[in-house]
């Protein structure tokens, strides 16, 4: 089986990666979510949620392997390098039920973001699935966007790709830069080389059934570093 590699950038003033998030509180995690990037590819795809199509691709995507590196943002001020911020919002939802029955006109949940945060993704996988997602998100055929539909990306997602090596892949996000001066998130391929389990790998997005499974990763994080983990 041939293997490939595909970069992605993902920057925005809004990011939204939830893997936890019920009811009224909508958290957000610290890096982008699997399930968040496969929810993403099929919007670009043009599955419809819980089509027979998307189920399939989700079962092949459960093979691919993502690693993400953030990248600090810089400003004119060289002291102006920051981590990354959360940003607490309220919205506002309509005609929700209530526990007790009946129908309540408006209800107020809280929402979090990450405000303006920069990621690279590589993801790993057989080469013919990498292509068609690469193929995708070149010319999607609904919007993307980064977690919720109001985090729209700030550049193209589409980075670069298919690579035949991991090192190239970075190479079009970060140059020659070494992969060291980067907070890390890597998917683990035992349970022994992991230090978390995240539940976000998608198996449906079916409204009325929604499944996820846990993923295993592992983080490198610079020394001094204030991103912390999920």
């Amino acid at each position: 089986m041939s293997i490939n590699y595909l970069s992605l950038r993902l920057q925005s003033p809004f990011q939204a990666w939830g893997f936890n998030s019920q009811f009224d509180a909508r958290n957000t995690g610290f890096w982008p979510t699997k399930s968040g990037l496969a929810g993403m590819i099929c919007a670009a795809l043009g599955y419809d949620r819980g089509s027979d199509s998307e189920k399939i691709f989700l079962s092949q995507f459960a093979s691919v392997q993502m690693t993400a590196i953030q990248i600090p943002r810089l400003g004119k001020n060289p002291e102006y390098s920051h981590s990354i911020r959360h940003m607490h919002d309220f919205h506002t939802v309509q005609n929700t039920v209530k526990a007790g029955g009946g129908v309540k006109d408006t209800h107020l949940t809280h929402r979090y973001y990450l405000n303006d945060a920069d990621f690279g993704v590589v993801l790993k996988g057989e080469s013919r699935m990498i292509s068609e997602i690469a193929g995708a998100l070149k010319n999607p055929v609904w919007g993307v966007w980064l977690g919720r539909k109001n985090c729209i990306p700030s550049c193209p997602v589409f980075a670069g790709g298919p690579f035949e090596t991991e090192e190239k892949a970075f190479q079009v996000l970060i140059g020659l830069k070494k992969l060291d001066n980067f907070d890390i998130q890597e998917q683990a391929e035992s349970f022994e080389e992991g230090t978390d389990s995240l539940p976000d790998e998608a198996l449906s997005f079916d409204i009325a059934k929604r499944i996820h499974i846990p993923r295993r990763v592992r983080y490198s994080l610079r020394k001094g570093s204030t991103n912390g983990k999920p």
